[in-house]
């Protein structure tokens, strides 16, 4: 799915928008797990998520490759949509975005802001996504899938910048929804040669991926009702799942109360305003298993998004746990 070249062509388009965003290795969160832990700053993105990477080079062989193309169409939980509204301007190319009931008011807003025609449709993102295809169809749009190689090598130029800072880490820990962030990370890994373990997060609330790791196929659920809304899957792409299952050592899932204690530990050790999906990847490392796998050795956690709304925030500082 990775080459070599494609990443440097990859890393090439990105460049012309987005800058390399840093990684610190936190004291504060050093002493708190006995650990060297190195944050991945995704957040520090033009759409405050990693996504953006991959919807700029997705869009931009969609432009040179169909010069005509009237206008795109994807579904979203909101980094993702923001990430083709943000490249979709960029080319020229009309974007429509649609959203399921409930989605965060300010990613609506920000897809909205780069402009893109949001809406909504359904209880859930599986929802949103089947009626995207329907409207692609029916309006001859190309639909943008969640998890495509151009979306990979997009987004695998994030995990490029963390090895060449940080160099090989024993372990890096990073939230999966559809699975473009894990699948990058993965094979910038191997492509470097590097020994370091992957680890995916998802909430116990939507395991779809953590089942289908478990059961080396995809495995589908009927509900993904969480507030952690980057990770809310229920139905993982085949191909995804093929390379979680290939190269990641594990699949942890965790609970609304370990993530909505992420959040405050990294604003609390960092400063950092994660959202929940920003934040999953550190609830995976809080997890007691997990601290005592890694007590002594050198971790990354990637914080893939900021774009947390208020009234959320206001919950989570308050010390409670939103009700998805």
């Amino acid at each position: 799915m990775l080459t070599t070249e494609g990443l440097d062509e990859a890393e090439a388009i990105v460049r012309r928008h987005v800058a390399p965003t840093p990684q610190y290795a936190w004291p504060l969160l050093a002493a708190e797990l006995g650990a060297e832990v190195w944050v991945k700053h995704e957040n520090h993105t033009p759409t405050g998520a990693f996504k953006v990477r991959g919807g700029l080079v997705y869009v931009d062989r969609l432009r040179r490759e169909r010069p005509d193309v009237p206008g795109i169409i994807t579904a979203t939980r909101g980094n993702h949509g923001q990430s083709i509204a943000f490249a979709g301007r960029v080319a020229g190319i009309p974007v429509t975005v649609l959203v399921p009931h409930g989605n965060s008011p300010d990613k609506n807003a920000a897809m909205s802001g780069f402009g893109a025609d949001v809406v909504v449709h359904g209880h859930d993102f599986q929802a949103a996504r089947e009626r995207a295809g329907e409207l692609a169809a029916r309006d001859g749009l190309v639909s943008v899938p969640s998890f495509h190689p151009d979306l990979v090598a997009g987004v695998a130029t994030y995990a490029r910048e963390l090895f060449d800072a940080a160099g090989e880490l024993d372990a890096v820990y990073v939230g999966v929804g559809m699975g473009s962030g894990i699948c990058g990370l993965m094979g910038v890994r191997d492509l470097l040669g590097l020994r370091t373990e992957i680890i995916g997060v998802v909430a116990e609330q939507a395991p779809a991926t953590q089942l289908s790791f478990d059961a080396g196929r995809v495995v589908s659920t009927e509900r993904a009702d969480t507030f952690i809304d980057g990770v809310a899957c229920r139905v993982p792409d085949e191909e995804a799942i093929a390379a979680i299952v290939a190269g990641a050592a594990r699949i942890v899932a965790v609970s609304e109360d370990d993530c909505a204690e992420a959040i405050r530990t990294l604003l609390r050790t960092t400063h950092n305003l994660a959202e929940p999906g920003g934040a999953v990847a550190l609830a995976g490392l809080l997890t007691s298993a997990e601290r005592d796998r890694q007590r002594g050795r050198r971790v990354g956690v990637v914080l893939s998004g900021g774009n947390l709304d208020g009234p959320l925030l206001a919950e989570i500082l308050a010390g409670r746990t939103p009700v998805p």
